[in-house]
């Protein structure tokens, strides 16, 4: 028989004893009261929210903080007039950080082993309570934890800001995933002050939004940690002409295997950048109230191509690299802030790890199945760093996300935390960039997200997550199927189409970091490597999607529903182009039509934007369907 209790993240024992346990409480208006004891109404109203919660059958269910005793005791022998729902913390009961049991048998006793705990079985109970109402299945819940900190970072610099309101939202929904930490990525959408050309036009979070932020966070459980970076991607400052003189390079550089050129990174060797970086910090943190910043420093791949050269030839890449992160890990010592860094350039030369300053946060990253979590971890460990591992949701560079991989990533970082005695990573932190444009919608975003929850609590996920995702994230089971499905309408391209992004390689090899629809589409124009994938992959991948065309779901609410018919309609889009340019690659007519079909899709872009997004971003957003518009279009 298939649980009743179907919860994300799943919890790790479910005992269903039969029967169920109705929660009495005042009537009156739709509205049932049930008292809880044990927990301050602050917290319950955090979790329920103060005016209750939508239960099963259309009725609101409201939890009120009083003292006294569960019904019975929650042992199931009693029927006293008692509160319905105790809460107690016990240390010696459950031992693991975050962890619970939760007995529904009589009344609802919830012992755990510390308030996180508490806060966790309260979620739990929420999400039973909106999936039965107040006849709850009679059992007994036993979960905890597998990481201690469940994180996740949105990008907040490629190109959305969420709106102050969306910005609730997302925290309501990352809380109710039992997730404890957040970071923005900021390059250049934070409001400095004395930097106000870097952020004009780009509606950047302020201080005092920030701080408003992180008290809806603090609120529900939630760390919100600062993000600035510090070292490489910060091409929008470099470009202007009051922050020219900081870049390693103006020239020709290689980004691993593709040429760029022009700023990229600050010089490491110039004392300046590190002035930058001070006042950049000193503005952005104290508006946090964590104890960490995360300090960027990924992909520095100019450092040596330009101003640093001398320094690298004398001393050597890593150690020129490390030496400038050592700066920034003192401006944030400066400020009472523990420093974490993007590990990626020491992982690349292990035998620079000992020299990672002690004290520097570890964020081994990486967003393929083959992702070596387990050996960065290793290493990391192994020179006594503290580590999180951080895989991605799959959603940038992708229209509709990617299944497969993307769940094969989540289930490799999950399997290294730290348990029963043996090192691992103490964190687990997911990533959902914006790369190009950051055209994927949010709920393509959520999903994801919903699923690297279950892997950071549970160790791992899979399809077979997707329906209760569907329905606790979008009140909508069929929701979550679709989007899941949606995830592998192009897999079979994708583990073959690798010269879509690495166009240089011979024959068949997989795809990284993005899917085919969305490589063809975005990296391709209109005669280029039509011979990669084969014609008939490409057709079977466009059938797929017209296939799901005729079961777009609509019972997640009126925005949802529009997102997924736009994430829809982008697919279908790419996969008539792809189709149409083997196939005819002649014919002007078709070329001409799908611009038009560009120009509908970029409108509905600009109108979806504002439903969640501030203004500032959409502009350089919409830049990359022009550039699909010329690619299609002009011979």
């Amino acid at each position: 028989m298939a649980s009743r209790i179907s919860i994300i993240p799943t919890p790790v024992s479910v005992t269903e004893l039969g029967g169920t346990v109705v929660l009495r409480g005042r009537g009156g208006l739709g509205v049932v009261e049930v008292t809880v004891a044990g927990v301050e109404q602050g917290v319950l109203d955090s979790v329920f929210g103060e005016l209750g919660v939508v239960a099963a059958g259309g009725g609101r269910v409201r939890m009120r903080a009083v003292d006294g005793r569960v019904d019975g005791g929650g042992d199931g022998e009693g029927s006293g007039a008692g509160p319905q729902v105790s809460c107690r913390v016990d240390g010696k009961a459950v031992l693991v950080a975050g962890g619970y049991r939760l007995y529904i048998d009589g009344g609802v006793a919830i012992t755990a082993g510390d308030a996180a705990g508490v806060r966790h079985a309260l979620v739990t109970l929420k999400h039973l309570v909106v999936a039965h109402g107040v006849e709850l299945p009679r059992a007994v819940i036993d979960d905890a934890p597998r990481f201690a900190v469940r994180g996740v970072m949105l990008d907040v610099s490629r190109d959305r800001v969420p709106t102050m309101a969306e910005m609730r939202r997302i925290v309501g929904q990352l809380a109710d995933l039992k997730i404890n930490h957040l970071q923005f990525y900021t390059e250049h959408t934070f409001a400095y002050a004395g930097h106000e050309k870097v952020w004009q036009g780009w509606s950047p979070l302020t201080g005092a939004e920030i701080r408003e932020i992180d008290g809806w966070c603090r609120g529900v459980g939630i760390e919100l940690a600062a993000n600035q970076n510090c070292f490489g991607h910060l091409a929008h400052w470099l470009r202007m002409p009051e922050y020219q003189h900081l870049a390693e390079t103006h020239g020709d550089w290689m980004f691993d295997v593709w040429p760029r050129s022009g700023p990229f990174s600050l010089c490491p060797t110039d004392v300046r950048s590190v002035e930058l970086v001070r006042d950049l910090l000193g503005q952005l943190v104290p508006n946090f109230s964590s104890g960490l910043v995360n300090i960027g420093a990924d992909e520095t791949y100019d450092i040596a191509y330009g101003r640093s050269a001398e320094a690298v030839r004398e001393r050597g890449r890593a150690a020129v690299y490390l030496e400038f992160v050592r700066e920034i890990c003192k401006v944030a010592a400066e400020l009472g802030r523990r420093p974490m860094f993007w590990a990626d350039i020491a992982l690349h030369e292990p035998g620079c790890i000992p020299q990672i300053p002690a004290e520097l946060l570890s964020l081994a990253w990486g967003y393929e199945p083959h992702s070596p979590f387990a050996e960065w971890t290793r290493l990391l460990r192994g020179a006594g760093r503290d580590v999180w591992v951080c895989p991605g949701t799959s959603s940038w560079r992708s229209i509709f996300g990617r299944s497969a991989e993307r769940n094969a990533n989540l289930n490799a970082a999950g399997a290294c935390a730290a348990h029963a005695g043996q090192p691992g990573a103490d964190g687990y932190l997911i990533c959902d960039w914006g790369d190009t444009g950051h055209h994927q919608q949010w709920p393509v975003a959520l999903q994801a997200i919903a699923h690297g929850a279950q892997a950071a609590w549970a160790g791992a996920t899979g399809a077979g997550h997707a329906e209760a995702i569907g329905a606790q994230c979008f009140g909508d089971a069929a929701t979550g199927a679709w989007l899941e499905r949606l995830g592998d309408c192009d897999l079979p391209l994708r583990q073959v189409a690798g010269r879509l992004s690495r166009p240089k390689n011979e024959g068949e090899f997989a795809l990284w970091n993005q899917s085919a629809l969305f490589a063809d589409l975005h990296n391709c124009p209109w005669a280029d490597r039509t011979e990669v994938g084969g014609l008939e992959r490409w057709k079977a991948a466009r059938d797929v999607v017209a296939d799901l065309g005729r079961g777009v779901p609509v019972g997640a609410g009126e925005l949802v529903t529009c997102e997924l018919r736009h994430t829809l309609a982008v697919a279908q889009l790419a996969a008539d182009r792809a189709v149409l340019r083997r196939e005819r690659p002649g014919d002007v007519v078709c070329r001409s039509e799908l611009g038009e079909r560009v120009r509908g899709l970029m409108a509905e872009h600009t109108a979806l934007w504002g439903e969640r997004s501030r203004p500032g971003g959409l502009e350089h957003s919409n830049s990359f369907w022009q550039k699909v518009i010329d690619s299609t279009v002009q011979a």
